[in-house]
Formats: C-alpha cells, sequence, structure tokens
C-alpha cells in the first residue's frame, strides 16, 4: 500500500477545491477552470465536506514527526485548509448571505467572469461556455437561497433589498455596456462573431436569469427577512457555531470572540491618541470627534474626479514599485495595474480590491479601484489603500506566493485571511518606513485605516456573537474612524454578509509586527530576509509562520 503522501494529497484538494469553487479559480488566476460556474446546492455541498474529510483522514496518516521544511509547512498548511473549508461548508453561512456587498453571489459574477482571458480561441470557447451556463446557476442560486429560508435561516431584509437594487441596476443597462461583454478577444479570434455569441448568450439566457432572480428575492425573500436589530449570525439556526468556526478560519486562531471584542476596543482606544497627535500636527486641533470631522467632511479633502483617483492609486503603486529592492528580494513577478471597479458593482462596494495575475500570464495582477461618486471620496485614504492592495501589499504577496514554482499549487495558491490580509494592514504601516507617503494628511488616512480594522473586531463580533444592531455597529465606527458614512455603512454591509472575515486583518497585522520585532533580535536578522520568510512560501497559519520564523531567525 502507498505510503500517505502531503503532496498527493494536497495536489487532490487543489483540485477538489477550485471545481467546487471555479469561480475563486478565475480570481486567483488559475487555469482550466473558466468555463466552469459552482454547483451551489446543499446536497453538492454535502458531498464535497464528506471528501474534505476523506482527505483529513488521510493526512492524519502522514507521519508528522519525519517532516521538516517545506513539507512540514505543507503538511501544516493542508491541514488548516481542509478543516477550515470542511466547517465553512458545514455551517453554510453563505447561503443566508444574500447581499450587494463583494461577498453577494451576483457581484462575485459581475466582478469575476469578465476577468477571465479570451485571448485564445480555447479560451474564448470557455468564457462562451460558462455564459451558457450562467442563466441555471444563478436560478440554483435563487433555490438556495428559498430553501435555506424554509429551514428558518433567513437573510437580512437590508441585504436582500440592496441586492434587489442592484439587479436592477444592472438590467437597466444597455446590452451594449453589459460588464460580461467587456472582454476583448485575442487576434486569433474571431472577435465579431464572438461578440454575437456572447451577447445572444447574456441576452437571451443570462438576463432572464437575473430577472428570476430579482423576483426570487422580491417574492420569497424580502418579507421574511430578518430586520437590523437582527443582522448577527447568532440569529440563525447553528449560527453561533459557524461563527466561531468562522473566527478560527479567518484569524488562524483559537481566540474566542470575546478575547477579540475586547482587544479591539483597547487598540480604537491607543489609535484615538495617536489621531490626536497627528491632527494637532495636521489640521491644528487634538480634539478627536473635530479630527474626525473635518478628516469626512471637509470638502477640500475630497476628489474633484473618478481621472484623479485613478492618477493617485496609480503614482503611489508606482513609488512602491521604485521602492522595493531596498527592502525585499529580488523577485521576477507579473507587473500590476489600476483597474476601475464597473459601475454596476461600485455602489453598494467597497474602496477597492485585488485580483491576482493569471498563474500563466495572460492576465497582470489589478487593484480595481472604486471610483463612484468622487467628490464624496477623501484624498487621504487612497495612498494606504494603494500600498495595501497593490505593493507592497496584496500584488507583491500573491504575485511572489504565484512565482514559487518549486511550492507545489495547493501552497501557491492557498490563502488564509490573517496572513494575506495581515499582510495587507503590515504593509500600509511599512510604507510610511518606506517613505511612500507624500504627507502628513495621508499618514492621517493610514491611522485612519487602522482605526478602521481596529473597529472591525469590535462590530464584526459585536454583531455576530453579542447581537448589535446594524445601526449600533455604524455609530460606533463613524465614533471612531474618518470613514465616510458611506462607506462604514457598505462595510458594515459587508460583514454582515461575511461573517467573521474582517477580523483576520488587525490580528494577522499585529501577529507579523510581533513576529519582525521578536525576530529582530536574532543576530541574523535582516530586514529582506525577514520579508522573504514571510512572503517566500505562500500563505501560512498564524502559529506555523511563527514556528517557521522561529527556526529562521534563532534567539541571539
Amino acid at each position: 500500500m502507498t505510503e500517505p503522501s502531503v503532496a498527493r494529497i494536497g495536489a487532490r484538494y487543489h483540485e477538489l477545491h477550485y471545481s467546487a469553487a471555479p469561480l475563486a479559480a478565475t480570481a486567483d488566476g488559475v487555469p482550466g477552470y473558466d468555463d466552469r460556474l459552482p454547483d451551489p446546492g446543499r446536497e453538492a455541498e454535502e458531498r464535497l465536506v464528506r471528501q474534505l474529510e476523506d482527505l483529513m483522514t488521510e493526512l492524519d496518516a502522514v507521519d508528522e514527526a519525519s517532516l521538516e521544511g517545506e513539507e512540514w509547512l505543507g503538511q501544516q498548511t493542508l491541514a488548516r485548509l481542509l478543516r477550515y473549508e470542511r466547517d465553512a461548508r458545514t455551517h453554510a453561512l453563505a447561503e443566508v448571505g444574500v447581499s450587494a456587498s463583494t461577498f453577494g453571489a451576483f457581484p462575485t459574477v459581475i466582478g469575476t467572469v469578465p476577468t477571465a482571458s479570451v485571448a485564445t480561441p480555447e479560451s474564448a470557447q470557455a468564457y462562451l461556455t460558462r455564459l451558457a451556463d450562467l442563466g441555471e446557476y444563478l436560478d440554483r442560486v435563487g433555490a438556495r437561497y428559498v430553501a435555506a429560508a424554509g429551514a428558518g435561516r433567513h437573510p437580512t431584509a437590508l441585504g436582500v433589498q440592496q441586492a434587489i437594487d442592484q439587479l436592477d441596476g444592472y438590467l437597466a443597462t444597455p446590452l451594449s455596456a453589459d460588464p460580461l461583454l467587456r472582454p476583448e478577444p485575442g487576434t486569433s479570434v474571431d472577435a465579431a462573431r464572438w461578440h454575437e455569441e456572447a451577447a445572444a448568450l447574456v441576452g437571451e439566457s443570462v438576463r432572464p436569469a437575473v430577472a428570476r432572480l430579482r423576483e426570487t428575492l422580491a417574492t420569497r425573500l424580502l418579507q421574511v427577512g430578518r430586520g437590523d436589530g437582527e443582522v448577527g449570525a447568532s440569529h440563525i439556526p447553528g449560527g453561533a457555531d459557524g461563527y466561531r468556526a468562522a473566527v478560527r478560519a479567518h484569524t488562524t486562531t483559537d481566540l474566542e470572540p470575546d478575547a477579540i471584542h475586547r482587544l479591539g476596543l483597547d487598540l480604537v482606544a491607543r489609535l484615538r491618541e495617536e489621531f490626536a497627535e497627528r491632527g494637532a500636527r495636521v489640521l491644528g486641533t487634538s480634539d478627536v470627534p473635530e479630527v474626525l470631522r473635518r478628516l469626512r467632511d471637509d470638502p477640500t479633502l475630497r476628489f474633484a474626479s473618478a481621472g484623479e483617483i485613478v492618477t493617485t492609486v496609480d503614482d503611489a503603486l508606482r513609488r512602491a514599485e521604485r521602492a522595493v529592492p531596498d527592502w525585499f528580494a529580488a523577485y521576477g513577478i507579473a507587473p500590476c495595474i489600476v483597474r476601475e471597479m464597473d459601475a454596476t458593482e461600485a455602489a453598494n462596494s467597497v474602496l477597492g480590491y485585488y485580483t491576482p495575475p493569471a498563474a500563466d500570464g495572460s492576465r497582470p495582477g489589478a487593484h480595481v479601484v472604486n471610483t463612484y461618486d468622487p467628490t464624496s471620496r477623501p484624498r487621504f485614504e487612497y495612498e494606504a489603500l494603494a500600498f495595501h492592495e497593490s505593493v507592497p501589499g496584496h500584488h507583491l504577496q500573491i504575485a511572489v506566493a504565484q512565482s514559487m514554482t518549486g511550492l507545489p499549487e495547493f501552497r501557491r495558491f492557498a490563502y488564509f485571511t490573517a496572513h494575506g490580509e495581515g499582510w495587507g494592514l503590515y504593509s500600509e504601516r511599512l510604507s510610511d518606513e518606506m517613505g511612500l507617503y507624500t504627507d502628513d494628511l495621508s499618514r492621517l488616512g493610514m491611522v485612519s485605516f487602522d482605526a478602521w480594522r481596529a473597529c472591525r473586531l469590535v462590530v464584526d463580533t459585536g454583531m455576530h456573537h453579542h447581537g448589535w444592531s446594524r445601526q449600533r455597529a455604524i455609530d460606533y465606527m463613524r465614533e471612531n474612524t474618518a470613514l465616510s458614512t458611506g462607506n462604514i455603512t457598505n462595510e458594515v454591509d459587508r460583514y454582515i454578509a461575511e461573517p467573521g472575515q474582517a477580523l483576520g486583518y488587525m490580528i494577522g497585522r499585529i501577529r507579523i509586527r510581533e513576529l519582525r520585532d521578536r525576530s529582530s533580535t536574532s543576530p541574523s536578522f535582516d530586514i529582506k530576509q525577514f520579508h522573504h520568510e514571510v512572503l517566500g512560501h505562500g500563505t501560512l497559519p498564524l502559529d506555523t509562520l511563527d514556528a517557521h520564523l522561529a527556526r529562521v531567525f534563532p534567539a541571539g
């Protein structure tokens, strides 16, 4: 009988994971899945859980004591990936996450499907195949929502209404401007014929399915949706256990929600002191409410146009790229571009996000930036945002992981929120060390972003564990950050739709900074080497990263 192997089990997990989540494969730049869509049915999810548990049993048979180096890192990574995906699929909180936020089903389609390459005849046909199946997929998404509601697991009424409004906005868009028709085929593709076939599929299949989904939401779910006082996971059957599992997965720790809530309160209090100090220097006042009011309401601190936002973000990215050699090892990685978020998605979406490059080089990494209603958007936020989403943040992190061709695929494309988003948040402060911010006002934006992520620890646990209302969460963030009211409400609605995910940012940032401080006491410490060890092994659970760095940088 063949001995169990981490590499073999990992390869099977990689295929199983992306077969069940082909839209994630497209988003992550993993080739071979761009003609597929997920099966959103409960039976498919239960089948996947059984398959994951079979792989967990096989991995348990591997002798951990015999592993070292990259093999040990792989075993630790795979064990967590299997456990966390099994738990997420078991508790199925996504079936109540009806939302217009980034985590909603339809925004995922609009934000992901058009990013697939259509450069070759094969990839162009794959895109058409996916479009042909998209109508049935959306019908099954609606059926899953209805089935969940039938079991007493209701979405929030506000999330349903926002999703309806988003679908109405999409349906009001002329077919010629449909975001699903955005891709431009390569020169080897008959572009005119491809556009004709794609437009026919969208007009005759996809859009009617969107209308049916809209009708399902309006007639079957809106009237039974949970009110704004019951937005947390604890208000649905099985939600409390599902939330604890989500907290474990997104933080890769065993921290309890109560402990995270208290940590957030302490951090917010300390950041108010930094607001006072920096506010006195930049705005002439140390009164924190006045500092926050000025940052939020002063019209002179707003952008004038969408183009100005794009220029600010692109300039920040290029400055960071020039500074990278002083802080990081040399890597041959894919380029990064700045792209405006599609209007269909932007109104209820976050400030920006990152999409990785395709592993085959057919697509660069992209910082997707929200330019909707630009005169409402503060200038001081977008440098920190750029450093988080592009360089030295997510693009450097993910493109480096993709370039590590010696690692098995399940590690190159794996993602743990605490490591991944913790690095993004660490990058915001690192960028100040690197001299990348243009002025003290932008550094105040950095502090506001820190406060934003600290508030997440309070409001995410507040809503999902302590039963806070949506309004209480909004009020808390307004009292303690400089984010606009629109951004705050979008953020809170995102936390409602994806319980626990927002906790990984600050938990991860704190731990990475602690590990850097500890490693710096080692005689062998070098900042470039430290950053390489954090980035050069793919995403890792925090305790695994801790053990690895302790070996690389032993105490003196």
